[in-house]
């Protein structure tokens, strides 16, 4: 007399193929007695189930705390990017508009410090407070950003124009760009290193530099 060995993909199999087979044989729910993980104890198959589709519903319920979290933070931002923009529209214009600029990034979006340098303007604005300091390799530097720059400070010259640079810690960096040529650099300071970091997003950023960039494009020559 020979006995077959079963595999167990070939068990599993069968059950996946034959899902009317506890309903055939229910009363081997109660007597199939697994380990649990949770408690160590031996509990039947009913319960182990159970174990599993709570942890499984604990996974969902973090995931969906996550998901509402970020919701809440990306409604926030938005609402202070709308109070931005009506900054914007409500400023003077001209030399104005970079005062008013850099003057609402720090109040809706609550940076410690906010400044920005501009060149290649229009004559009637030399020697204003936003074209001093720029060395040709900070403009360079501009010209080579593809994104906004997040992260720490690395003694960058364009921190220097902060009002106190030396409380900097981290940073952002945002190149101004019209028609395909940087004509200003965006610079936003924190004194905590994880206020802006290389891992956060930068959608926002984004949207922050291209809307800067067409405010302040009517100062270029």
């Amino acid at each position: 007399m020979t006995t077959d060995v079963l595999d167990a993909n070939a068990v599993a199999q069968y059950l996946i193929d034959h899902p009317q087979f506890f309903e055939e044989h229910a009363g081997l729910l109660g007597e199939v007695r697994l380990s649990s993980p949770l408690t160590g104890r031996a509990v039947s198959l009913q319960e182990r189930q159970m174990e599993v589709m709570r942890d499984k519903y604990r996974v969902l319920e973090l995931r969906l705390a996550d998901l509402t979290r970020r919701a809440e933070e990306n409604h926030a931002i938005a609402n202070r990017f709308h109070a931005w923009n009506q900054a914007l529209l409500a400023s003077k214009g001209g030399a104005a508009m970079a005062r008013d600029l850099a003057d609402a990034l720090r109040t809706e979006f609550m940076v410690p410090q906010v400044t920005l340098r501009l060149w290649n303007l229009a004559p009637e604005h030399d020697g204003a407070w936003f074209t001093g300091g720029v060395s040709s390799d900070a403009r360079l530097f501009a010209a080579s950003l593809r994104a906004p720059y997040c992260g720490l400070n690395n003694d960058f010259e364009a921190v220097r124009w902060l009002d106190d640079p030396a409380s900097v810690r981290s940073t952002v960096l945002m190149p101004l760009v019209c028609e395909g040529k940087t004509f200003g650099l965006l610079v936003l300071g924190a004194p905590n290193d994880d206020r802006f970091t290389a891992t956060m997003a930068t959608d926002f950023l984004v949207h922050i530099a291209a809307t800067a960039s067409t405010a302040l494009a009517p100062l270029r020559a």
